[in-house]
């Protein structure tokens, strides 16, 4: 079956995720365009909808010059394209579809009620009502060398579609069930595409636990600590998990730890388990008799060490060394945590690798094909969460449909 386009200019955008949303949004508002999205999932967004079970953070308040250096080696490029749509415009956005925004302590950037469900609704019907078309169960299978995409249709087969100008943003690797499943890699390849391999970023970490602690801690939060690798120091919380750790403060450092697993066998974080006392303040409050307390007893009554930081304590530090009130106190500030390995990219929050940006023009048009872009978690990069990976989304697909209007030459007049 061959979808027939018409005389006005066509638009296909592959994935309904964030990035081509925001996209669709943009370019609807020329009406010499007609717009289609192709979605390989029975409804869009998913993984948009499991990132606001925990409380959707669209964005962060920092300023721009800061917020552009979580992007890292791509500060300079995110720069330019949070200049076009920076975490002002996020909250613009937000409010034109009547959903209400809040800053937290941390500075990241909520709407009202946490929820995503009640903002893609809106969005959604902001769309269709702009006539954007939505084909779903729609798998994309590649694109022919005329720029004629091939789609699966779960219903009638394979579906060719003819258009004048298409945007990629079918996501990265991670969460594989909710639609981002990595599939695009080889027929991008195959059309010549030089792509850094998907890789799992703000992602747990390996480490092997003994019986003992599993049996009395998996799942247990460790709260309030500081995670020191090289020359990082970032403070947050994390969890034991079955396979190690996982949290926010890991997440931070996910490449980092992750560059060097590549290189090596096993790589060794340190946790303060309590940063805010000084070595020497815990020391004195280690040297006050025990008395006929128990050293459990004694660590929660004089430091009030949580029973997963005792835990963590008593794993991976020498019993002679539990003693020693200097060699214990070092190890409550500077406690060696091996880690073994990464986990699973499926299980990954986001996916590192993807379309190096040598390929792309300023635009984020594909050099060696005119007229295709990609945005999104497609693009080789990464960033922490906190806000930083929404805007990064929505940043590359506002971009790449300014990038679609000007090479149609689409007019609002």
């Amino acid at each position: 079956m061959v979808l027939l386009a018409s005389s006005r200019k066509i638009v296909a955008i592959v994935g309904a995720g964030p990035a081509g949303l925001i996209a669709a949004q943009e370019l609807s508002r020329y009406n010499t365009v007609d717009i289609h999205i192709f979605e390989q999932k029975p409804s869009v967004a998913r993984k948009f909808l499991i990132a606001g079970r925990g409380g959707l953070n669209l964005t962060h308040s920092e300023p721009i010059t800061t917020f552009a250096e979580k992007y890292d080696e791509n500060k300079g490029r995110f720069t330019q394209y949070l200049g076009r749509f920076a975490p002002k415009d996020m909250l613009k956005w937000a409010e034109t579809l009547g959903i209400k925004t809040f800053k937290g302590s941390s500075g990241r950037i909520f709407p009202d009620g946490l929820k995503a469900t009640p903002l893609l609704r809106a969005w959604l019907k902001a769309l269709d009502q702009e006539n954007v078309t939505f084909h779903l169960k729609h798998s994309w299978q590649g694109t022919k060398n005329d720029g004629t995409l091939i789609f699966q249709d779960s219903e009638v087969g394979q579906i060719e579609f003819n258009t004048d100008a298409i945007l990629y943003a079918m996501g990265g690797s991670s969460y594989p069930h909710l639609g981002s499943n990595g599939k695009w890699v080889d027929p991008m390849q195959q059309n010549g595409v030089d792509i850094t391999p998907l890789a799992p970023s703000n992602c747990g970490f390996k480490v092997s636990w003994s019986p003992h602690l599993l049996s009395k801690h998996e799942g247990s939060p460790i709260k309030n600590i500081t995670l020191s690798f090289n020359d990082h120091c970032i403070a947050g919380d994390l969890v034991i998990t079955k396979t190690g750790l996982e949290g926010g403060a890991l997440y931070a450092l996910s490449k980092q730890l992750r560059q060097s697993l590549q290189r090596t066998t096993s790589t060794v974080i340190e946790l303060d388990l309590k940063p805010e006392a000084s070595l020497d303040e815990i020391g004195n409050l280690l040297s006050a008799p025990r008395g006929k307390m128990s050293l459990s007893n004694f660590l929660r009554k004089k430091l009030r060490l949580s029973p997963a930081k005792l835990a963590l304590l008593y794993e991976f530090t020498e019993k002679p060394d539990l003693q020693d009130v200097a060699k214990m106190s070092k190890m409550i500030k500077a406690l060696p945590v091996p880690l073994t390995g990464i986990n699973d990219i499926t299980r990954a929050i986001s996916s590192a690798g993807g379309v190096k940006f040598d390929n792309l023009d300023e635009n984020l048009m594909l050099k060696n094909k005119p007229g295709q872009f990609v945005a999104g978690e497609m693009l080789d990069w990464e960033a922490p969460t906190g806000g930083y990976l929404l805007q990064g989304s929505f940043a590359t697909g506002v971009i790449a449909a300014d990038g679609i209007t000007s090479f149609l030459k689409l007019s609002q007049s």
